[in-house]
């Protein structure tokens, strides 16, 4: 099952840089308005690592965003930016945050530490989601030249007691460190490097199963690298010389966040749909195709929140349709959806997020897997008004708000080894990337 390990982390000299200078959102969530501005921010920012610019004279230099990459790394850690741990630990991270739209305040509580690369095929790790190429190489060459990790997979276990929060939790003090982020998200750290402490969280852990929340392509990537040099590394023993566990060789384990599934700090929030560049789009040929599958309703005019209210409002699969020529709530037909998506795991079936790719998506706007894959017609928004607001300002045909997955639902898909479509899942918050670093030499 989980094998989770203590590691000797490199992270930020406060006394070189302050800590809200130089954190990032993870990679894949970095717009280029928030590039610049981590850029701007401090030359010692994560961005100029993890997502670098490519400069003017790189092909004259036989240099790249990769290449910087590592010679900073490098850099920061030869001139005191950044230092490594005296022992090996693992951290307790705490993210306190308002939930979107609401005044409800929650604390999601986890801990950091690196966990076991295994295939699926085990069955000790999940994913629910699909991934991509693309991503993953551009991953594995930050990887190939920096030998390192820079931020957490975002790993899900289930412990209805909370023993590993308990261990970690009670009777903490003063955290390590403290951060707010660009989202009024406050993440606090504290160093946890009793071996006592450590052998009782493993112990804890060492049943567990785990579902990828968030990090699909790094985990990819990070076994791929694993595989690559699972015969050239030499092996080590299970224990280190301070008797705590340890990997069979530094690539056979990545850096996690390990939050409980079970806790009341989870929130998932919805990924709407937006369509744009369709030839000829008319939106009441649209509902008229759409009757075939789903009892369509005429919303009246309203803003974004009113429409995510009425979807809310709903007791089974629904989503809102909103278009230039009229706005719709779409609810499916069982047995008409049932005989369409007869080849699909009824599980699966039952996710509005599926009936909308494999039926409307596909189906009746003739957008194939291969065009939702590259994104050629498509966006994905988590803000639900700029996502209305594309439609009415003519920058997209149509777009579909939709309700969140639920924690129930993903659990079961990924159990189940399937798959849910892409941006199934936007869980909030997201874990910052450059609290902790694992160096793999």
């Amino acid at each position: 099952m989980a094998r989770i390990y203590p590691f000797r982390a490199w992270r930020y000299n406060p006394s070189a840089v302050r800590l809200d200078d130089v954190v990032t959102q993870p990679y894949d969530k970095i717009s280029p308005a928030m590039q610049q501005a981590y850029y701007q921010r401090c030359p010692y920012n994560l961005v100029r690592i993890i997502l670098g610019l490519p400069e003017l004279f790189d092909a004259e230099r036989d240099e790249n965003v990769y290449t910087r990459a590592a010679r900073d790394f490098r850099a920061w850690r030869e001139q005191g930016v950044l230092a490594e741990e005296h022992d090996p630990c693992v951290f307790a991270y705490a993210q306190r945050f308002r939930v979107p739209g609401t005044d409800v305040v929650k604390e999601r509580r986890g801990f950091i530490a690196l966990g076991k690369l295994h295939d699926y095929s085990e069955n000790v790790v999940f994913r629910h989601e699909q991934t991509l190429s693309k991503p993953k190489s551009d991953r594995l060459n930050l990887l190939r030249a920096t030998r390192a990790h820079f931020g957490q997979i975002f790993m899900l276990y289930s412990d209805p007691l909370g023993s590993a929060e308990k261990i970690l939790y009670d009777g903490n003090g003063t955290a390590d460190a403290e951060v707010t982020d660009e989202y009024g998200v406050v993440h606090r750290l504290w160093r946890v490097n009793n071996p006592s402490t450590i052998r009782l969280l493993t112990t804890a852990m060492a049943d567990k199963k785990l579902i990828i929340a968030d990090g699909h392509h790094r985990y990819e990537t990070a076994l791929n690298y694993a595989k690559e040099h699972a015969h050239a590394a030499p092996a080590q023993a299970e224990l280190s010389a301070t008797g705590l566990p340890q990997p069979a060789y530094p690539e056979a384990a990545v850096m996690m966040t390990f939050v409980n599934m079970d806790s009341d700090g989870l929130v998932i929030l919805p990924t709407h749909r937006v369509v744009h560049s369709l030839t000829g789009f008319d939106a009441a040929a649209f509902r008229a195709k759409a009757e075939e599958f789903f009892t369509v309703e005429t919303l009246a005019p309203g803003d974004a929140q009113s429409y995510l209210g009425t979807l809310t409002a709903q007791s089974g699969t629904a989503f809102a349709a909103v278009t230039r020529g009229g706005n719709f709530l779409l609810r499916a037909k069982p047995e008409a959806m049932a005989k369409a998506l007869a080849n699909v795991p009824e599980r699966q079936r039952q996710l509005g997020l599926t009936q909308l790719h494999s039926i409307v998506l596909d189906r009746l706007l003739g957008l194939d897997a291969e065009k939702v894959r590259e994104q050629t017609n498509l966006r994905y928004l988590r803000d639900a008004g700029e996502a209305v607001e594309q439609v009415r300002k003519g920058e997209a045909d149509v777009t579909f708000l939709t309700n969140p997955v639920t924690m129930e639902q993903l659990r079961e898909v990924a159990f189940a080894g399937e798959v849910m479509p892409q941006k199934s899942t936007d869980f909030f918050p997201k874990l910052l990337s450059g609290l902790a670093i694992y160096a793999l030499d």
